[in-house]
C-alpha cells in the first residue's frame, strides 16, 4: 500500500560533522499494559471512556488504544485540512479526549482512512495484508489482559471500517498467543507469544433500565450470551462529577467531528446507563451471569486483573470446549475442561462440575487430582441433549473448586435439527458467517437477521439453503409461510439426498403482490418463517425498498434548476423520509421531492428541497464532506447488483457556495474527486432551493441494466453555521444507507438500451490512499521514545541500522541537532516545546556515522524545548528518541 510523503518540507542537509559514532542501543523492553482497545478510528472508543476512566481511577488499570487510522476521510468541522493534515488533528483530538479517562498510550497503525463503506471486504482490500501483523505486534509489545474492540458483524449501518477493525482484535487475541504466527516477531524481534485473558466487544445486544441497576437488568436477545454493564452514573472523585459526564467531555474533544457541540448527560444519575461489553472468549474464570459479581464495575476485570470474594487466585485459567458447536437433540457430544494454577499459586485439590440445562445428560469425572502451582489438569464429559431439546443457544458451563476459591467460565453451543435452513445471506453477510468459522469463534454466527430486498411491486428469487448436519443423507420439504401482501411460485418444495455435512439451495420465486405496503425504515422490514421437515429453522425477512419508472423526456430538459414544460412527464418521488440524525420539525424545515427523466444516454433529476434554514455557505475549494452542510446527494448502481459504493456513482451537490454558484463532487464510490462530466445547476428562494442534474450515463462505471438501476437520493439538512449537519432525508431510506447499495430503491428505464459495446464491468475504483506517516506525527514519536517502541505496529529498525538524536542546542531562529547513526536512514525532526511544534525538518542520512544539522524554528521556543526525531532505517523499521534543548 502507498503511504504519504513526508509532511515537512526536505530541506538541504548541512552535514557539519560527520564522525564515527558509537553503536545504537536496541528499543527497551515491551510496556505492560492491562488492557487494550482496537478501533478503527479516532473517536470509536469515544463511548467507552466512562469505563477505562473508572478501571483507572479506582483500580490502576493502565489502558492503551490501538488505531488503526487517524481518520483522514473524515469530516472536519473546524477548518480546511483533509488528508494527513486532518490526521495529525485528529490524532491530537483522540489524545485529549483518551486522556480525561487516564488513558495515555495511542498507537496510531498508519492505515489509510477512505470514505464512509458498510464493506468490511473492501476495507481489508484497502488497508492490506499487513494490518493484522501489526495489531499482533502491539499485543505482544504491550501484553494487555483484557482486549476491548467493535462489532464486527455487518449489522445495518456498521462501519465497514469497524467491523475489520473488530475482526483483526479476534484474530490477535488468538495468534498472539500462537508462537506460529507472525513468527519472526519471535525470532528475530525478540518479541514472546501472550495471550490476553479475555477478549469483548463494545456494546451489547438487548434491553436494560437505566440507574444504577443497568448491569443486573440487562437482558440480552441471546440468553446465551455474556454481557456485562458498566455504570456511568457513578461518580469520579477527581473530576467530581459522574463518569458519564468525564465521557461526554472527552468527546467534545472531536470538534472536527462536529462533536464539539454535544448536549449534557442528564444531571440525575438515576437517567444514565451502562457501558455494555459482550465478552467473545475467556482464558480466564469470570463472573457467574446473575451473580452479584457479573453487575460489578470489575466484572470484565475479574480473573484477569481483578479477585472477586471467594473466587480462584488471580492468574488461573480455566477454559471449556466442546466437541461440535452445532449439537442435536438425542445426540451425545463431549466437553472438555482445563484449568491451571497460577505461576506461583497452589490451587490444592480441585475439581470441575457442569452445569446443563434442565433435562441434558450428563456423564464423566471432574477430578482435577491436586493442582500445584503452574500445574494443570483437565476432564472430560459426556453431554446428551434430550430428544425434545427446544432448537437455539444454550449455555454449557463449568465450575471449578479448589482449596482457594470458585472459578466459573461457559461456551455456547446451538441445538439445531438434523437439517437445518435459513434463507441466503447478502455477500457480506455470508463473507463474516465464512470469517467466523475460519477463526473459529462460531459463537460470533448468526448476529445478523437474515434479509433481502425486494421492489415495491416486483418479484426476485429468495433461495432457501439447507444444510444436513446430521451424520447420513437426508431428503425431505422445505416450507416458506410469507406475510400478507407476498406471493411465491410455490411454498413447499423438496430437497432429495442430501449428503452428511453437505448443503444445498432451494429457490421461491418471491414477488410484492401489494404494493401499497410501506418500504424502507418506515416499516419495510416483513418477517416470515422457514420450516424445513416441519420443524421452524428461520425466521429471516424481506425488506421493501421503493421503485420507480423514469420516463424518457421528448427532449432534453434544459439544466437550470426549475422545472419546464413537459421536462419531466414522470410522478415526483418523496425523499422526506428520515434516515439519520433529528426528525425534521415540519416540512419546511425540511422535506422534499425528486423528478427524474432520461433522453439520449443522459439520466436528468430535479430534486425540490424545502429548507427554511441553509446551513454553513461552504467555499468551492472546500466542495467536499457534503454532510457538513446542505447537499443533495444522487447514488446509482448502474446494474444494481454491487456489495459495496466502489462500483457505483456517488454525486453530491452543495446548492450554493461562499462565492455563490452550486457545486458537485463525487463521494465514496468508483472515482473520487469532482463530478467531472456531470452538469448542475441550483435555484435557491425563501424556504428552500432546488438542484437539478445531468448525468451522462458514460460517466458510470458500467452499462445500466434498464430493468434494475440501483438509485437513491439522499438530501443533507444543516441548520447551523459551525459545519454540522442535523438530518438526513431521503427516498430509500435505512440507517447508513450511503454505503449500503442493496437497500438503495431499484428505477426502471423503458425503452432505454445502452450501448452494445459499453462495459459491464465497473472500472477498478479509485480510493484515497494517502495516510499519515506516524513519522511525520510528533505526538506519536514522543511516545515512541518514552516507551521504548517502533512506530505504527511495524518492527522495530535493526541496531545495526539505527539512528537516534544525541543532543540539541538552541540558537537564533535555529536548533541545532546532532544524530548518531549506524547506517543511513532518513530522520524526521521536530522541535517541541509546551506549546507544541515550533520547528520540524526531514533530515537525509548518508550513512554511519554523525550528522548534525540546524531545525529552523518558526517561533520562539517556549518552556520546556526538546528535539523528538523519528527514524526510518533502510530495511523500512523505525525508531524514536528525544533529547532536551540546551
Amino acid at each position: 500500500m502507498r503511504r504519504s510523503r513526508p509532511m515537512a518540507v526536505l530541506a538541504a542537509v548541512a552535514l557539519l560533522a560527520v564522525l564515527p559514532a558509537p553503536p545504537v542501543r536496541a528499543a527497551a523492553a515491551p510496556v505492560d499494559l492491562d488492557a487494550l482497545f482496537v478501533g478503527a478510528h479516532p473517536d470509536d472508543e469515544a463511548f467507552s471512556l466512562s469505563t477505562l476512566g473508572q478501571w483507572n481511577e479506582d483500580h490502576r488499570v493502565r489502558t492503551g488504544v490501538v488505531t488503526v487510522t487517524r481518520g483522514e476521510g473524515g469530516g472536519n468541522a473546524v477548518g480546511p485540512e483533509e488528508g494527513p493534515a486532518l490526521g495529525l488533528l485528529r490524532e491530537a483530538e483522540e489524545r485529549t479526549a483518551v486522556a480525561k479517562a487516564g488513558v495515555r498510550e495511542v498507537f496510531n497503525l498508519d492505515d489509510v482512512d477512505f470514505y464512509y463503506t458498510v464493506s468490511a471486504p473492501l476495507t481489508d482490500q484497502v488497508w492490506g495484508g499487513d494490518t493484522l501483523e501489526k495489531v499482533v505486534r502491539v499485543v505482544r509489545q504491550t501484553r494487555p489482559e483484557v482486549l476491548l474492540t467493535m462489532d464486527p458483524a455487518p449489522t445495518p449501518g456498521n462501519h465497514g471500517n469497524h467491523q475489520q477493525a473488530a475482526r483483526l482484535a479476534v484474530e490477535a487475541f488468538y495468534a498472539a498467543a500462537d508462537p506460529k504466527a507472525f513468527p519472526e516477531q519471535l525470532t528475530r524481534e525478540g518479541l514472546r507469544p501472550f495471550a490476553p485473558a479475555r477478549l469483548l466487544l463494545g456494546g451489547g445486544r438487548g434491553t436494560s433500565q437505566t440507574g444504577p441497576d443497568c448491569a443486573s437488568t440487562f437482558r440480552p436477545a441471546n440468553p446465551a450470551q455474556n454481557v456485562y454493564g458498566v455504570w456511568g452514573g457513578r461518580a469520579s472523585r477527581s473530576a467530581g462529577r459522574t463518569w458519564a459526564a468525564v465521557e461526554r467531555d472527552a468527546q467534545r474533544s472531536y470538534a472536527s467531528q462536529g462533536w464539539a457541540v454535544f448536549p449534557d448527560v442528564p444531571a440525575d444519575p438515576a437517567q444514565l446507563g451502562c457501558d455494555f461489553f459482550t465478552q467473545v472468549d475467556s482464558r480466564v474464570p469470570f463472573p457467574e451471569p446473575g451473580s452479584a459479581a457479573a453487575s460489578a464495575p470489575t466484572a470484565i476485570l475479574d480473573g484477569a486483573l481483578t479477585r472477586a470474594s471467594g473466587s480462584v487466585p488471580t492468574g488461573t485459567l480455566l477454559s471449556l470446549r466442546t466437541s461440535a458447536f452445532d449439537v442435536r437433540p438425542g445426540t451425545a457430544f463431549t466437553v472438555t475442561v482445563g484449568a491451571t494454577a497460577p505461576p506461583r499459586e497452589a490451587l490444592g485439590r480441585s475439581s470441575v462440575a457442569l452445569r446443563l440445562p434442565a433435562g441434558w445428560l450428563v456423564s464423566g469425572s471432574g477430578g482435577l487430582g491436586r493442582l500445584a502451582a503452574g500445574r494443570g489438569g483437565s476432564a472430560t464429559f459426556t453431554v446428551t441433549p434430550p430428544q425434545d431439546a427446544a432448537a437455539g443457544r444454550v449455555r454449557v458451563a463449568a465450575t471449578l473448586t479448589t482449596e482457594h476459591g470458585r472459578g466459573y467460565t461457559d461456551r455456547q453451543v446451538e441445538v439445531s435439527p438434523a437439517v437445518r435452513g435459513g434463507q441466503q445471506w447478502l455477500p457480506q453477510v455470508a463473507q463474516y458467517e465464512k470469517w467466523t468459522s475460519e477463526v473459529g469463534v462460531p459463537q460470533l454466527r448468526g448476529l445478523v437477521t437474515p434479509v433481502l430486498t425486494l421492489p415495491s411491486g416486483g418479484s426476485r428469487q429468495v433461495g432457501v439453503v439447507v444444510t444436513n448436519v446430521s451424520d447420513s443423507p437426508r431428503s425431505g420439504t422445505v416450507r416458506i409461510a410469507l406475510p400478507d401482501g407476498f406471493t411465491a411460485d410455490r411454498v413447499e418444495a423438496p430437497y432429495r439426498d442430501l449428503a452428511a455435512g453437505a448443503a444445498t439451495t432451494v429457490p421461491f420465486t418471491v414477488t410484492n403482490s401489494d404494493p401499497s405496503l410501506k418500504t424502507s425504515n418506515q416499516g419495510g422490514d416483513y418477517a416470515y418463517t422457514i420450516t424445513v421437515d416441519g420443524a421452524v429453522t428461520g425466521r429471516p425477512a424481506l425488506e421493501l425498498v421503493p421503485a420507480a419508472s423514469i420516463p424518457q423526456a421528448a427532449a432534453a430538459p434544459h439544466v437550470d434548476g426549475a422545472e419546464g414544460d413537459g421536462e419531466y412527464a414522470g410522478p415526483a418521488v418523496d425523499v422526506s423520509r428520515l434516515w439519520e440524525g433529528t426528525a425534521c420539525s415540519s416540512a419546511a424545515d425540511c422535506s422534499g421531492t425528486a423528478k427524474l427523466a432520461w433522453h439520449d444516454d443522459t439520466l436528468y433529476a430535479l430534486v425540490q428541497v424545502k429548507d427554511d434554514v441553509l446551513g454553513t455557505r461552504l467555499a468551492a475549494s472546500d466542495c467536499k464532506r457534503h454532510w457538513r452542510t446542505d447537499s443533495v446527494e444522487l447514488a446509482l448502481d448502474p446494474r444494481g447488483t454491487s456489495e459495496n459504493t466502489s462500483t457505483t456513482f456517488k454525486a453530491a451537490v452543495l446548492p450554493v457556495t461562499a462565492e455563490g454558484p452550486a457545486c458537485a463532487l463525487r463521494d465514496a464510490d468508483n472515482h473520487q474527486g469532482p463530478a467531472t462530466g456531470m452538469r448542475v445547476a441550483s435555484k435557491v428562494t425563501d424556504g428552500g432551493y432546488a438542484v437539478e442534474v445531468a448525468i451522462p450515463m458514460e460517466i458510470l462505471p458500467g452499462a445500466v441494466d434498464p430493468a434494475h438501476l440501483g438509485l437513491n437520493i439522499l438530501v443533507y439538512d444543516s441548520d447551523t453555521q459551525d459545519k454540522t449537519g442535523q438530518t438526513r432525508i431521503g427516498w430509500s431510506t435505512w440507517g447508513g444507507v450511503q454505503g449500503d447499495p442493496y437497500r438503495w430503491g431499484v428505477a426502471t428505464l423503458p425503452g432505454y438500451r445502452p450501448p452494445a459495446d459499453r462495459p459491464t464491468t465497473p472500472p477498478e475504483a479509485v480510493i484515497p490512499s494517502t495516510a499519515l506517516s506516524s513519522l511525520d506525527s510528533p505526538q506519536s514519536l514522543e511516545q515512541a521514545a518514552r516507551l521504548g517502541l517502533p512506530l505504527a505496529g511495524g518492527p522495530a529498525a535493526k541496531p545495526s541500522e539505527s539512528g537516534r538524536v544525541v543532543s540539541a542546542t538552541g540558537g537564533q531562529g535555529g536548533v541545532k541537532v546532532t544524530l548518531h547513526a549506524n547506517a543511513g536512514g532518513e530522520a524526521h525532526l521536530f522541535v517541541r516545546d509546551a506549546s507544541g511544534t515550533a520547528g520540524s525538518r526531514v533530515v537525509p542520512v548518508p550513512g554511519r556515522g554523525s550528522t548534525t544539522v540546524t531545525v529552523p524554528l518558526t517561533r520562539a521556543l517556549a518552556a520546556d524545548p526538546v528535539v523528538v526525531a523519528g527514524w526510518r532505517a533502510p530495511g523500512g523499521g523505525t525508531a524514536a528518541s528525544q533529547v532536551r534543548v540546551r
